[in-house]
């Protein structure tokens, strides 16, 4: 309270300042106050000679200096809300949150959405940077366009945020990202592997070798959703060499998997050298650069950009891949043309990336490419337990021709769809080719049944796959349709404005009309990419796709398709083209099919029931209200009445680059964040089902705040990222989801958000989120960034660009005619978490990846906390896999309240032990458990003095002489004469054990000059040196008692050898001499030695 005391009454003081300043009071009053007589004089006089007119304004007043200033008397309390909301947006988030408890009007004031948004569009200028770099502002700009730049957009960060949230939330993360403070993942790092981690030894970041040949441009990854967070696991592929593998962070190393199959794959270059790519050139043939596609969840899809290309699959559950089936048999009868297969380059792969899609289309959706005949395949990825069907892994499951002899280019489809989607007939797939035609499914196909005991040959799976193609229908976007280029030489025989593509059942078509469909099919896929060069204009293979399927207009609709030219070379333009859709309600069918419904309810006879609780039936009056009031929605099934009443249109915006010149696109990204994905009915928001992923009071809104109703009210008005780098090192942002034209006949033009220039030469990939962006360059550098424009600078330096050398050699290598050619010190390919809360992601430096995960708690967690958490927040990137309480339910609460009071009990029996090893380790419990320290150190002082005079008296003892020292010496040779018997004992003991081992074995001493010793004998000579040296010899030192036990056991040791004999352990074979006859009597022992009688 005395902080929020403080903050108050120096906002006062700035207040009252700025107030006294405006009067035209002089500057020195507010700097140095007078005594009250003399600024009550002053200001007397200040009126008297004042000419001006009265102020209409807050009357001055005089504040007594003499006792505490109160609220009341200050002039603060005179301004009006919309001056003191101006102010208070000043101050920083924790003083603007402490400032609501100063008064009820303050916290009014501060607790309402306005104060919330000031403060925090004067933290994030968002679109006012790029006025900074197109052009100055004006000076008298009119209060409207003031109020408009505080509107940001932007994608929320929690699931019911609200512009407090916003703020604190955002900003604590983005410090939290400057600060680089490592995060700690000890659940699961425990349970999934044997080593603790980089997280636990301090490292924020952790770089490790993927053992590829070629630099990595793929990456994708698994993080968990909602709770089940856990370090992710990460994907990473090479698309010049066709090798993909896995690696988990925690281990800082790859897997096998990867490795066991060795593959390689030709490349356009190595097969045609000399002729040009994408179909330039003489155009007689079509060459793309290798595709492929990666899923932590199912493998990777490989497939080769030249004629007779192949497509290749390894799914993550095997150690090896196969090849997919391309067939090309025709049968005109079911709609399948003639491919041929020695001129078809497969242009573009997709594999899923969960199990939305296979799941949604009982498998028949898991792997799709594209071809340059024009051509679209799927296939299955297997069968699940949910899945009817059993399909096999690579199993060919549907195909169209979309373009006869137009390359698919790009692929994209909806990783978040659901069956509420399908229902509202929402785009799901779209398909880019070279022409720039965009194709686009709202229904997934469905698969004929057959007899599930017979097993089909690859010929009839490929005409299965062609009828299940035929269940759906490819819609072409009409502002996309090709144009002809004038033909100055004379008509052609096809139109260049035309194109057949593969037809659906839903037309009804006969047998013969199907026959001559396929054979215009397969004459526009034997034309060669010359022919649609010099008939169609826009050939282009180098185009980018970015398509957001969350967009959402309100009446089911607002998807947006984004074509990218990428201005590759000199002759080609640079632009970027949004499509977006539309569903409009048809005036001349509305009223018909309204009249037709009410006719229909008027006939229909319905007749009262009685009410269950008792009492007369219900009224038999009509119902008061009409259709005319009910809005005309687009209802779910298809073959509802109104359905017919909308028709879909697409309308056309032009996205421009803020003024930048010769900007080529080299890559883009879009914003891939967790609440980027959800639809207007999906938004927990808008219909507060759902609940926030973070714990903190700072990411809910609070009670007494308006709810919001429209989009337009939520935080960031459902704002979703498009970001472009370019090759001159710059970045631009756009909000995809920005004002649309109209109508259909009119073109908008939509100006960037944000414009970012970095150090790199050229942008070689981004990935952007919620909170912030991460760009990697040519160079080797790898930056965030704040899109949101808090700071020109970069938040942080995620990886240092290489040596000058290094970029000087790569900059010397773009101004030649072969290129760069394969740069290995470029970032490939960024992958953030999709959750912005968690600061954790992966880039690729050429071979190399470098992980970072750095802690978000702060944003969990107010500062100044008296108790330290024992276990993280929920929703924060620290949460384990033991976290129980979800929060779900009553039992939920009471486990986590038992887990509290476990991990009490568990930290009180730890002290315990702690105090048990201290005391018995330093005697620290010696006086007792209620011994104070003072006693403790006194006490052991104590025996520090005893122990120092005890070996103050053994010295003295030691160096003295007399009668003590001789008596000390006398004590200490009884000693060890005690001790020499004892070993003598010993000694004897195992003589005669010896001697009767030796008896037993039949080895008897012989009486060459020696005689055996006996055991008195031994006793007697191993008599101690004090028995023996006479009563005379009272002192002995230690060198004599050595020379006896040393002299002791030679004589031992010379009475066993005299005891074994001659002959040794091993006795010759042949017979003694001293004994001829080999009876063994003389110099042997018996039963060895002796010789056999021959």
């Amino acid at each position: 309270m005395d902080s929020v005391m403080t903050s108050s009454h120096h906002l006062f003081y700035l207040v009252e300042k700025r107030e006294t300043a405006s009067w035209g009071v002089n500057s020195n009053f507010s700097m140095k106050t007078p005594p009250p007589i003399d600024r009550i004089t002053k200001y007397e006089n200040a009126l008297i000679s004042s000419t001006k007119p009265n102020y209409e304004g807050p009357d001055f007043k005089v504040v007594t200096k003499h006792g505490a200033s109160t609220y009341r008397n200050s002039p603060i309390t005179d301004f009006p809300n919309e001056v003191l909301t101006h102010v208070l947006s000043h101050l920083p988030p924790a003083t603007l949150s402490a400032i609501s408890l100063v008064s009820h009007r303050f916290h009014d004031l501060v607790t309402t959405p306005h104060a919330w948004r000031t403060a925090f569009s004067r933290r994030f200028p968002g679109p006012d940077n790029c006025e900074k770099w197109n052009a100055p502002l004006e000076a008298s700009r009119n209060d409207s366009e003031a109020v408009r730049s505080e509107k940001r957009v932007f994608t929320r960060l929690t699931a019911l945020a609200s512009w407090r949230s916003e703020y604190i939330l955002r900003t604590r993360l983005l410090s939290s990202l400057s600060r680089g403070k490592p995060a700690q993942f000890q659940g699961a790092v425990a349970a999934g592997t044997s080593r603790s981690g980089f997280g636990s030894s301090g490292n924020a970041q952790i770089s490790y070798d993927s053992y590829l040949a070629s630099p990595i441009n793929h990456l994708h990854a698994s993080y968990g959703k909602g709770l089940n967070k856990r370090i992710p696991r990460f994907i990473h592929g090479a698309d010049e060499v066709g090798e993909a593998c896995s690696s988990e962070p925690a281990n800082g190393k790859v897997d096998k998997w990867g490795f066991q199959d060795p593959r390689s794959f030709l490349q356009f270059e190595d097969r045609f050298p000399g002729d040009a790519r994408y179909g330039l050139g003489s155009g007689n043939v079509i060459g793309v650069p290798n595709s492929m596609d990666v899923s932590q969840t199912y493998g990777m899809v490989y497939a080769e950009g030249l004629p007779a290309g192949s497509i290749y699959f390894r799914s993550m559950e095997e150690q090896r891949g196969r090849f997919l089936a391309l067939p090309s048999s025709s049968v005109p009868e079911l709609g399948i043309p003639k491919l041929v297969r020695l001129s078809e380059t497969i242009c573009s792969v997709w594999i899923a990336k969960d199990e939305n899609i296979p799941t949604l289309s009982d498998g028949l959706f898991g792997i799709i490419s594209g071809s340059s005949n024009g051509t679209v395949t799927s296939y299955s990825l297997g069968t699940n337990s949910l899945q009817e069907r059993r399909l096999e892994r690579g199993e060919i499951t549907a195909r169209w021709v979309l373009s006869p002899g137009v390359p698919i280019i790009s692929i994209a489809v909806d990783e978040a769809l659901s069956s509420k989607r399908l229902a509202k007939q929402r785009v799901c797939i779209v398909i880019l080719n070279a022409l720039g035609e965009v194709f686009y499914l709202t229904a997934l196909p469905t698969r004929p049944e057959i007899n599930r005991s017979i097993k089909l040959s690859e010929q009839g799976l490929e005409q299965l796959a062609w009828k299940t193609g035929r269940s759906v229908y490819w819609d072409l976007i009409d502002p996309t349709r090709r144009i002809a280029r004038p033909d100055p030489f004379g008509p052609t025989t096809v139109k260049g404005s035309y194109s057949p593509r593969s037809s659906w059942d839903g037309l009804g078509l006969s047998s013969q009309q199907i026959v001559s469909e396929t054979r215009e099919i397969e004459r526009f896929v034997g034309q060669q990419p010359k022919y649609f060069q010099m008939h169609c204009e826009g050939w282009d293979m180098q185009r980018r796709l970015e398509v957001d399927f969350a967009g959402d207009d309100g009446s089911g609709a607002g998807e947006g398709v984004f074509v990218f030219n990428c201005g590759v070379d000199e002759l080609s333009s640079v632009g970027i083209r949004r499509f977006t859709r539309c569903m409009i309600l048809q005036t001349g069918k509305s009223s018909a099919i309204f009249d037709e419904c009410k006719d229909a309810l008027a006939s229909k006879n319905y007749l009262p029931k009685a009410s269950i609780f008792g009492g007369e039936p219900a009224s038999k009056d009509p119902p008061t209200w009409s259709f005319s009031d009910v809005k005309p929605t687009r209802r779910n099934s298809t073959d509802s009445p109104q359905a017919d009443a909308f028709i879909g249109e697409w309308r056309t915006s032009e996205f421009s680059f803020g003024g930048l010149k010769s900007t080529g696109i080299s890559t883009t990204a879009i914003d891939r964040s967790i609440y980027s994905y959800l639809l207007t009915s999906e938004d927990p928001l808008l219909g507060m089902a759902g609940s926030s992923t973070a714990s903190s009071p700072a990411s809910s809104p609070l009670g007494n705040m308006p709810k919001p109703t429209s989009p337009s009210e939520i935080p960031g008005q459902r704002a979703r990222f498009l970001a472009a780098g370019t090759k001159a090192g710059t970045v631009l942002l756009w909000n995809m989801r920005d004002r649309t034209p109209s109508n259909s006949s009119l073109v908008n033009t939509v100006g960037p958000v944000s414009i970012i220039h970095t150090d790199s030469p050229q942008i070689s990939c981004l990935a952007i989120s919620a909170l912030y962006l991460v760009h990697g360059g040519s160079d080797g550098l790898v930056q965030a960034w704040d899109p949101l424009y808090s700071t020109a600078q970069p938040i942080r330096t995620l990886n240092s660009r290489f040596s000058s050398r290094v970029r000087r050699r790569i900059a010397q290598a773009a101004l030649t005619p072969q290129g760069v050619g394969t740069n290995f010190f470029a970032a490939g390919a960024v992958c953030l978490d999709p959750d912005p809360t968690c600061l954790r992601g992966m880039v690729s430096l050429g071979t190399h990846l470098r992980y970072w995960s750095y802690s978000s708690s702060t944003a969990d967690q107010y500062k100044g906390s008296k108790r330290k958490l024992r276990r993280s927040e929920r929703g924060s990137n620290q949460g384990g896999g033991d976290q129980r309480f979800t929060g779900s339910s009553r039992g939920a609460l009471k486990d986590y309240i038992a887990n509290e009071k476990l991990e009490l009990e568990r930290e009180k029996a730890d002290k315990q032990k702690e105090e048990a090893r201290l005391a018995g380790r330093f005697g620290i419990n010696l006086l007792g458990p209620g011994a104070s320290e003072d006693e403790i150190l006194a006490y052991a002082t104590l025996l520090s003095e005893e122990a120092a005079k005890s070996d103050e008296q053994r010295r003295k003892n030691e160096m003295g002489g007399g009668d003590e020292g001789s008596s000390r010496k006398k004590e200490v040779a009884a000693d060890d004469d005690i001790c020499a018997t004892e070993i003598d004992h010993e000694i004897e003991e195992a003589i005669r054990l010896s001697l009767l081992e030796a008896e037993n074995q039949g080895l008897h001493p012989t009486a060459e000059g020696n005689q055996s010793l006996s055991a008195s004998q031994i006793r007697s000579q191993s008599a101690s040196p004090s028995d023996r040296s006479g009563n005379g010899q009272d002192d002995r030192n230690a060198l004599a008692l050595e020379e006896a036990d040393l002299d002791l056991a030679l004589r031992l040791s010379v009475a066993e050898q005299n005891s074994r004999g001659k002959e040794g352990e091993f006795p010759p074979l042949g017979p003694d001499p001293a004994d001829p006859t080999g009876s063994g009597s003389v110099g042997s022992s018996k039963g060895k030695g002796k010789m056999r009688a021959e």
